[in-house]
């Protein structure tokens, strides 16, 4: 864990989420700034930067997770696709993104590519009390 590191304070519970799954190894939890609500990121609590740098029992940890969670949101959104990427864009943590694909476009680029790369934003943050039923929705069995 660094002090540092968003993904590691969230992880050590130093910091809030809407977490949806926890053992010892991983963290599930809703991305504040989702593409769809369910958005859900997955991450190790150890701190890797790299998803390529996971050790292979922890990479398949978090994809059984992701398709835990997709299953759900398939029933719970009622679509056809759920979408897993690891990004670290914007968080140098490996994390999977788990995302209700609404659209065809969800998960791509190419919106944003066509109004350029500086005109990017973050996607707003939902209500807490939206997330708060929304994990609550996908934490049901």
């Amino acid at each position: 864990m660094t002090d540092n590191c968003l993904f590691c304070r969230i992880a050590s519970g130093a910091l809030p989420a809407h977490r949806l799954y926890e053992d010892t190894h991983i963290l599930a939890f809703l991305d504040l700034h989702p593409i769809r609500a369910g958005h859900a990121l997955v991450i190790p609590k150890v701190h890797h930067v790299w998803f390529e740098d996971l050790p292979q029992d922890l990479a398949t940890r978090i994809t059984t997770c992701a398709q835990r969670l997709a299953r759900r949101m398939k029933a719970l959104y009622g679509v056809e696709r759920v979408a897993m990427f690891y990004t670290g864009i914007h968080v140098p943590h490996a994390h999977a993104h788990v995302v209700p694909m609404h659209h065809v476009h969800d998960v791509t680029s190419q919106v944003y590519l066509s109004e350029g790369g500086d005109a990017y934003a973050t996607p707003p943050q939902l209500p807490a009390a939206e997330m708060e039923e929304i994990a609550r929705q996908l934490c049901e069995e």
